[in-house]
């Protein structure tokens, strides 16, 4: 489907007074990446009753990656077909307490060589600790036995280690040297503390310890794998320079699918509190890493604003076409991991643009290094806005291009944090300015979905935009 016809006008105000941009960029991830992931994750058709004909076991999983190679595939980088939550025996390890896969659903080393061979990768869940079960179990090369190490209880059948002993971190090393003998090529570290919000668990207040204990057992492995680090992290100061130390990604909030009652992936309100919590994540990291000089700011850590949901009609989606867009949109210029939920099987042609389209891909490759911000309309600051725009770039010692989203989110619905009720079309306009560009230069501007021309102007752009629409633009000095 086609993107409706917006007609896209300049902005005829003064030029407002907006405070000088720092451009952001991502750099090297502690795994030695330079991107996000791409790809297919499990959990959505896994928890949500979206009347798929899917089934969390090794064919379902295999066809669907089937799905990715061929709908997607390397073309597009689409890599990473990563199995959630339930592929591991629940409550107990193997001999040496390391987590093992569940051999009635799952033969863990066939499906990697599957995917290896279509020129895809293997990403695999875990939560921090060893089972409480497996107390009595001595972790492989020691003479320890896992409950020496091991204490308490975290939930899910997990007792809570004692990072500071060396046989800790000869645990972890066991289990990743074994993930990496099946083939694993990223890992999902879930329920890290500070962090993780509302999880129903009695989660020890800081496990961060896991995650060091993860890195340092991927790099021992000798296999490349990324760490992507869950739910809604610490954003703090010394917990973000963790984060970016230790992880390649880290996820920006909580879980924004419906859970298994609902009949549709994600509903609007999660998708805008999704939106606003990677503006409140990039304000921090500025804070973070910029260095108060007011000069570039540099991050390694990727976003990970969770599975995003574009690839299926609105009716299994649970969001209108113009907010699908709206979606890819955010996940693409925010330099995010583009990992689907959606249901390979039903993509419409809608979906495979949003996911494959080449010249949003080419945004997500610019998206890669430069990142969105956000610039309010009017001032150029970076609050949280209905009617809302962003920057990203300008590039340094190139051809100055940057990208630009305009968007209206439509009335808050209590969850996305701007507080405004404005209901219908509205216009949004920024100023160069405003976006912190050079209000002095003439721009070329294209509409990245349709690959349209506009004329430039002097003042900057503005588009009259509907509840939950926006638009994706190249900004570029003529």
């Amino acid at each position: 489907m086609a993107p409706r016809s917006i007609a896209l006008g300049f902005a005829a105000v003064a030029a407002a007074s907006a405070t000088n941009l720092q451009v952001i960029s991502y750099g090297e991830t502690a795994g030695g990446f330079r991107s996000a992931a791409r790809g297919w994750n499990s959990f959505g058709l896994k928890s949500t009753n979206t009347g798929a004909d899917f089934k969390f076991d090794q064919a379902h999983v295999a066809a669907q990656c089937d799905l990715l190679a061929s709908d997607l595939g390397a073309a597009a980088n689409y890599t990473y077909c990563s199995l959630d939550s339930g592929w591991s025996v629940a409550y107990n390890g193997d001999e040496h307490g390391r987590i093992t896969y569940d051999t009635a659903v799952f033969d863990i080393p066939a499906l990697a060589a599957h995917l290896h061979a279509k020129g895809l990768n293997l990403g695999l869940y875990v939560v921090p600790g060893a089972f409480e079960g497996d107390r009595d179990k001595t972790i492989l090369n020691t003479s320890t036995k896992i409950g020496e190490v091991c204490s308490g209880s975290e939930g899910l059948a997990r007792c809570v280690f004692d990072y500071t002993r060396e046989e800790v971190q000869l645990w972890h090393d066991s289990v990743v040297k074994q993930f990496a003998d099946w083939g694993t090529d990223f890992i999902k570290l879930d329920y890290v503390t500070p962090g993780s919000p509302e999880s129903g668990q009695p989660l020890p207040a800081d496990q961060s310890a896991a995650v060091r204990a993860w890195q340092t057992a991927i790099r021992r492995s000798g296999r490349p794998m990324r760490l992507d680090i869950s739910w809604k992290l610490d954003r703090s100061a010394d917990y973000f320079k963790f984060w970016n130390d230790q992880a390649d990604s880290m996820r920006t909030d909580q879980d924004i699918n419906n859970d298994n009652q609902a009949t549709t992936f994600i509903r609007w309100f999660t998708a805008q509190r999704a939106i606003d919590n990677y503006r409140q994540w990039i304000v921090a990291a500025k804070a973070v890493f910029g260095g108060g000089d007011g000069g570039p700011v540099k991050i390694r850590v990727r976003p990970d604003l969770d599975n995003l949901y574009t690839g299926n009609a609105a009716d299994v989606t649970g969001v209108s076409d113009v907010q699908r867009r709206t979606l890819a949109t955010h996940w693409i210029a925010a330099g995010a991991n583009l990992i689907t939920g959606s249901d390979l099987a039903r993509l419409d042609d809608l979906g495979r643009e949003l996911l494959a389209s080449p010249r949003a891909l080419a945004a997500a490759d610019f998206a890669a290094t430069y990142p969105i911000q956000p610039r309010n309309p009017g001032e150029g600051a970076a609050a949280a806005k209905q009617l809302q725009a962003w920057v990203a770039g300008p590039e340094q010692g190139g051809s100055g291009r940057a990208i630009v989203v305009l968007a209206n989110y439509g009335p808050d619905q209590g969850k996305g944090g701007f507080g405004s009720t404005l209901a219908g079309r509205q216009k949004v306009a920024a100023t160069w300015e405003d976006l912190g560009l050079d209000g002095s230069k003439t721009y070329a501007v294209q509409d990245v979905w349709t690959g349209q021309q506009h004329d430039a102007s002097q003042h900057g752009v503005e588009a009259d935009l509907d509840e939950g629409e926006s638009l994706l633009l190249w900004v570029t000095p003529a």
